[in-house]
């Protein structure tokens, strides 16, 4: 550790200050959500990859690194609006060095007279004020208002005759955006029995998103708070306005202030501890793993035969090696060679061997895939064959091939002499016969099969000339006396 302290250049320290930095901003920006929350567990499971990767747990780095890639889709999929919301910050300032603080333009004193009214009045009511999370997935209808708010507004929206009096509304800064929308129900168990639909309709937001949700007994005319888990039961209209403004943070807390300030300064703390080690750790130089892909050369093949065929024209290699030697890799190398010295005329089946992988120093081999090649090796040949029209389909039953002629007859072709060893006869390819109609020409190409054979002229290959000549069929004797 002491020579990588002693050997850190500006540039390092740099660096490592601005990932430190950048870290802490998404932390500062995204602290208080789910997303934070994912985000350490993807760091947690990063630091386990590695620890797999140093101990040699191949199969565990590979299985760890598939669920950090997963996890990193389900943040961006499914706390999309979360993150949109963090974006559409207003001011660059806020955004690169300021606080966000989760704050409400919202008239407390309003919000407070009015559900106290309500509430003597035991007109039910269910008042949603959204924090930072977005609200659109969770609520569902409702009607689209953007009145000002007053407490008439408010006593008339939850009136008795009012037709969304039993729905939720969405109070943002001094505006009523929704009225008579539906909240998701809780599923908590636990839940006093006493509660009625609004009370877990409350608790099933909140359970769901960082909205504060006020509700008034339309039986008993109580007041109750629910924000995050918690379950504030009013007794005074005093205790309301508290509550509103603590969580809209209208009201300057200075033991808040400090645990907030406490809080910042280990968060960035911790960021330049995590970046620091990950610096530390490539520098060191732990294991990292990759996979390239790589050409293979064939050697020590008798040079009265010639290589037709193989089953592969690359192989993959996993290597390891630290993470600065692994980025410095190039594909010149590397070098995979196949000795072909046993090789016989036909098919051959020929081990990758580890002798024949050539890697760099400091690079060392994981897993050749796949580990063995079939390679089709003969004695090349040239061998006149006959050309076969290759007639597909059938004739109009009104017609009658005649003649048919092609045009070379013969053509020459090189492959290997076991290829050509039992082959005749070349096939055109294919001339569908219910498309003749009268006499013709055609030119077709050749069918080179095994797909090792080829022209020894190429220019033939798209040049065979087909003449057919067809006449009417006679109808039978019987058929001419009827």
């Amino acid at each position: 550790m002491e020579p990588l302290i002693l050997g850190l250049r500006w540039q390092d320290i740099l660096d490592i200050l601005i990932n430190s930095y950048i870290l802490f901003r998404l932390y500062v920006l995204f602290r208080g959500t789910n997303v934070i929350r994912m985000v350490l567990a993807i760091c947690m499971l990063w630091l386990l990859k590695r620890l797999a990767i140093s101990i040699g747990l191949i199969v565990t780095s590979w299985v760890i690194q598939g669920i950090i890639a997963v996890a990193a889709l389900i943040i961006i999929i499914v706390f999309r609006n979360e993150i949109a919301g963090v974006f559409q910050v207003r001011s660059l300032r806020l955004f690169f060095w300021g606080v966000p603080q989760r704050r409400i333009q919202t008239p407390v004193n309003v919000i407070t007279e009015s559900v106290e009214e309500l509430a003597r009045r035991k007109l039910g009511a269910l008042i949603v004020l959204p924090m930072k999370k977005s609200l659109e997935e969770f609520i569902h209808g409702g009607v689209l208002w953007q009145g000002t708010l007053s407490q008439e507004m408010l006593l008339s929206i939850f009136w008795h005759g009012s037709p969304v009096h039993d729905g939720a509304i969405v109070i943002q800064g001094n505006q009523v955006m929704k009225v008579g929308t539906i909240l998701p129900l809780s599923k908590n168990k636990e839940l006093p029995s006493h509660f009625g639909t609004r009370h877990r309709a409350a608790a099933g937001l909140t359970e769901q998103t960082d909205a504060l949700v006020i509700v008034v007994s339309e039986e008993r005319g109580e007041i109750t708070v629910f924000k995050d888990q918690s379950i504030i039961n009013i007794e005074r209209v005093q205790e309301l306005s508290e509550v509103l403004q603590e969580y809209a943070g209208t009201v300057p807390d200075k033991s808040g202030a400090r645990h907030q300030t406490i809080e910042l300064a280990v968060a960035a703390l911790g960021c330049l501890v995590f970046i620091s080690g990950i610096w530390f750790s490539f520098a060191r130089g732990l294991e990292t793993l990759a996979t390239v892909e790589v050409p293979v050369e064939f050697v020590n093949r008798d040079q009265e035969m010639k290589i037709f065929s193989a089953s592969a024209s690359s192989v993959k290699l996993q290597i390891s090696g630290s993470g600065s030697l692994i980025r410095s890799v190039t594909p010149d190398q590397l070098n995979v060679r196949l000795d072909l010295a046993n090789a016989v005329p036909g098919q051959n089946e020929v081990p990758i061997s580890r002798e024949g992988i050539i890697l760099p120093p400091g690079i060392s081999l994981k897993q050749v895939e796949p580990e063995t090649l079939v390679v089709n090796l003969d004695v090349p040949e040239q061998k006149k064959l006959h050309i076969q029209p290759n007639w597909t389909g059938k004739l109009s039953e009104y017609l009658i091939m005649k003649e048919a002629s092609i045009v070379p007859e013969t053509v020459e072709v090189i492959g290997g002499r076991l290829s050509l060893e039992n082959i005749k006869t070349i096939y055109t390819e294919a001339i569908p016969l219910n498309e003749i109609s009268s006499d013709g020409k055609i030119k077709v190409g050749i069918m080179l099969l095994p797909s090792s054979l080829e022209l020894a002229d190429q220019s033939q290959k798209k040049d065979i000339e087909v003449t057919f000549n067809v006449v009417p069929r006679l109808p039978p004797p019987d058929a001419e006396n009827e």
